[in-house]
């Protein structure tokens, strides 16, 4: 669902509306007509790709799929390990979980998400770090989400002030060094989807 900022003012706005792509004329070109939607997919593919974003962070966005039907059933120890002083811990394993079920909720939904900046770094995020994204969860204050403003893709923060009339909604950096975004009158503003897990590898 695309979620429209709304402001006090109605009416016309001064340059609101889709932006053009580039400020020149435009060329017809002919292609067969058999490759005209292969053509125009893989221009838009690798425009896409060689396109540089205003935002932040650029994004790769893949679909979850399961490459074959098996189930890895992982065990799970029973204990739990603490972060501070060492304790005894139990070998004992009194069940197993199913990675596919722990990480993806709903699986039409899900993709996997690879950030393209450091403007998440507190909390974690890195460069080319695969993201886990439900699209089927509703946004909160304070969740990591991703973002489309007009035509671009950015990983942030949601914050979500409500002690305005309507609430005020911008996107927060997790690293000094990035700027926080403010969606501006006129912008085009979705919450394409909640990141659930991080996948950084650990060695």
């Amino acid at each position: 669902m695309t979620k429209k900022v709304e402001f006090e003012h109605g009416g016309a706005r001064a340059n609101a509306g889709r932006k053009a792509q580039f400020n020149e004329p435009t060329k017809v070109i002919r292609v067969p007509e058999s490759q005209a939607d292969f053509i125009k997919n893989w221009l838009l593919k690798n425009f896409k790709k060689a396109q540089q974003s205003d935002l932040s962070t650029s994004l790769n966005i893949q679909t979850v799929q399961a490459k074959n039907d098996k189930i890895y059933q992982i065990p799970l120890a029973t204990e739990r390990v603490a972060a501070g002083m060492p304790v005894a811990v139990q070998d004992t394993i009194e069940q197993s979980l199913d990675m596919n079920e722990y990480l993806i909720r709903n699986e039409n939904s899900t993709f996997i998400v690879k950030a393209n900046s450091l403007s998440m770094l507190d909390v974690g995020i890195d460069i080319e770090d695969p993201l886990v994204v439900d699209r089927s969860l509703s946004a909160k204050s304070g969740d990591i989400i991703i973002a489309r403003i007009d035509n671009d893709f950015t990983v942030k923060r949601l914050m979500i002030d409500k002690q305005f009339d309507p609430p005020k909604v911008w996107l927060k950096a997790e690293n000094p060094d990035f700027k926080n975004i403010y969606i501006e009158e006129g912008q085009e503003f979705e919450i394409w989807g909640v990141v659930t897990y991080n996948l950084k590898p650990m060695r």
